[in-house]
């Protein structure tokens, strides 16, 4: 499945700009689908209740959301202008509708130190590689596999079924989790832009 966007309109506007665009939900993204993926399950125990908590997490827009889940620390500080003070993206991502393939504090602790360090005062590399994570409109999971224009322009591939869904080869911890305006994908891996 091909999403289609206003990517390529979209070249010469700003970051804030391309973010506020409210996209129209991908569609089935009104087909209820509970969250699926190996990981649920331990999420749900390790968080079964309180604004962190699947039914938590939909009442509030993404960042704020991903702000209150405790395995997303370091997504929620490279977002909010915490890891690199020039990259803010939490009122833009709050803003409209989204797909977000949201990389677990697991994930970023595979990342080499010394890339975290370039990251910090890198603003064009961090914000590439954080909006790589963001498709315009929501994706259920059962919609979800095929290939997706991201935010920041490169296309991701998620593949498989079920419990066993990957975006670019990186596993789906939980899927399908619903906030007050984005789907949301933990992942095992930070995922990388390809080179431009």
């Amino acid at each position: 499945m091909k999403v289609s966007t206003t990517a390529a309109s979209m070249a010469g506007l700003t970051l804030a700009a391309v973010f506020s665009v409210v996209s129209a939900p991908l569609a089935g993204a009104d087909t209820p689908a509970g969250p699926v993926g190996p990981g649920c399950a331990a999420y749900a125990q390790q968080v079964p209740t309180g604004p962190g908590s699947v039914s938590g997490m939909s009442m509030a827009p993404v960042a704020t959301a991903a702000a209150n889940n405790p395995m997303l620390t370091t997504l929620t500080a490279a977002l909010s202008g915490k890891l690199n003070p020039e990259v803010n993206l939490v009122d833009t991502l709050n803003g409209g509708q989204f797909t977000v393939f949201a990389p677990t504090d697991a994930a970023f602790a595979k990342i080499a130190p010394a890339t975290i360090d370039q990251l910090k005062t890198n603003k064009d590399l961090l914000t590439s590689i954080l909006t790589y994570h963001v498709v315009p409109g929501q994706a259920t999971p059962d919609k979800v596999v095929g290939t997706h224009k991201t935010v920041q322009g490169a296309d991701l591939t998620v593949t498989g079924t079920g419990d066993h869904l990957q975006v670019n080869g990186a596993n789906v911890v939980c899927g399908g989790v619903r906030t007050a305006n984005a789907t949301v994908y933990l992942i095992d891996t930070v995922l990388m832009p390809p080179a431009q």
